[in-house]
């Protein structure tokens, strides 16, 4: 029994010619797409991008949204922060502020 025999370059290059001339062959061959079916395919290829874009779109939306939700709770929490770290009054400051309260009423009777 013989060994493998690889191809020579030639034959190599022959197959290649062959196999390139096939495929161009067969390419020929198909059949051509009448402008109905091309049209017919733009239409759909424009379809399909439009709900693309669309669908992008509320994507991009919805990303949004949820940033200003985001923002308006950091926002709503640096209020209660600064809020927060406002000082009490005391007890005897809440008890001047009501007593004037008290005082400026009767002043008006």
């Amino acid at each position: 029994m013989n060994g493998y025999n690889a191809p020579s370059f030639q034959q190599r290059a022959a197959a290649s010619s062959l196999a390139k001339q096939r495929a161009l062959a067969a390419m020929k061959a198909a059949p051509q797409l009448s402008a109905d079916e091309l049209a017919e395919r733009a239409a759909r290829s424009a379809a399909r991008d439009a709900r693309a874009d669309a669908k992008a779109a509320a994507a991009r939306e919805a990303r949004e949204s949820k940033q200003r939700v985001a923002e308006e709770q950091r926002a709503a929490a640096r209020m209660a922060k600064a809020e927060a770290d406002k000082p009490r009054k005391t007890d005897a400051e809440l008890k001047a502020a009501r007593d004037a309260r008290y005082a400026a009423r009767k002043n008006r009777k």
